[in-house]
C-alpha cells in the first residue's frame, strides 16, 4: 500500500469544496436539487428577480422608514428611448437621505439646478440620489445607512410633498434599484432527497 502524504487530506478537502458547489450549480432546478425557501419577502412581486439583473441583492433603502414607491423603474427600449431610469420614493422635505451601500462619493453638487449625490460601489455599480442638499463632499468614503444629504421638494411629477429619485447603473446600463435591495428573510433548506 503506498504511503499517504500529510498534504493528501487537505487536497481532498479542497477538491471537495470545488466539486460540490459545482454539482449543486449544475443541478439547478432539477428534481431532487438543493432548494431554499424564502419567507417574509418584502420586495414587491413585480420587481425583477436577481437572475434578471445579474446582481446579488446588496443595497438598503435610501430612506427610513421604508418608503412608498411613487413611480417605478421603466427600462428604456433603446439607449436614448423613453423610460424611467430609477425609482421615485415618497419622502418629506428635509428627510435624511442614506447611502444605500458602502462606497465612495464621486459627485455631490448641482446638475441642472438640482442637488445630486452619486456614489460608486464595488462591482461597477453607481447609485444616484436627487433632488437633495448634499451633506458629504466628493471623495468621502461612506457606509450603508450613512446620511449623505437631505431631500428637497421639486422633483418633477412627484405626487406628494417631496420625492427622492434613486437610480442605479452598471457602466451605462440602468438597473432597477428595487431588485438590488437586500431584504431580511428567513431561509430554510428543504431536506435533500437523493435521486
Amino acid at each position: 500500500m503506498p504511503a499517504i502524504s500529510p498534504a493528501t487530506p487537505l487536497l481532498l478537502l479542497l477538491a471537495g469544496l470545488l466539486v460540490v458547489p459545482a454539482a449543486w450549480a449544475a443541478a439547478g432546478d432539477q428534481p431532487g436539487a438543493r432548494q431554499a425557501v424564502v419567507a417574509d419577502q418584502q420586495v414587491p412581486n413585480d420587481v425583477p428577480r436577481m437572475r434578471e439583473v445579474g446582481q446579488e441583492p446588496r443595497f438598503s433603502w435610501p430612506l427610513s422608514p421604508t418608503p412608498e414607491v411613487t413611480r417605478p423603474f421603466q427600462q428604456p427600449q433603446t439607449e436614448y428611448g423613453p423610460g424611467h431610469r430609477g425609482v421615485d420614493l415618497a419622502a418629506t422635505p428635509g428627510q435624511p437621505v442614506l447611502a444605500a451601500g458602502p462606497g465612495v462619493v464621486v459627485f455631490a453638487g448641482q446638475v441642472a439646478a438640482q442637488g445630486v449625490v452619486s456614489i460608486d460601489h464595488d462591482g461597477g455599480l453607481r447609485t444616484t440620489y436627487e433632488p437633495v442638499v448634499p451633506t458629504v463632499p466628493a471623495g468621502t468614503q461612506v457606509y450603508t445607512g450613512q446620511q449623505i444629504g437631505v431631500v428637497v421638494p421639486g422633483h418633477p411629477g412627484c405626487p406628494v410633498a417631496a420625492c427622492l429619485h434613486w437610480g442605479v447603473r452598471r457602466g451605462e446600463e440602468y438597473l432597477n434599484p428595487l431588485a438590488l435591495i437586500q431584504t431580511k428573510s428567513d431561509i430554510r433548506l428543504k431536506p435533500w432527497e437523493p435521486p
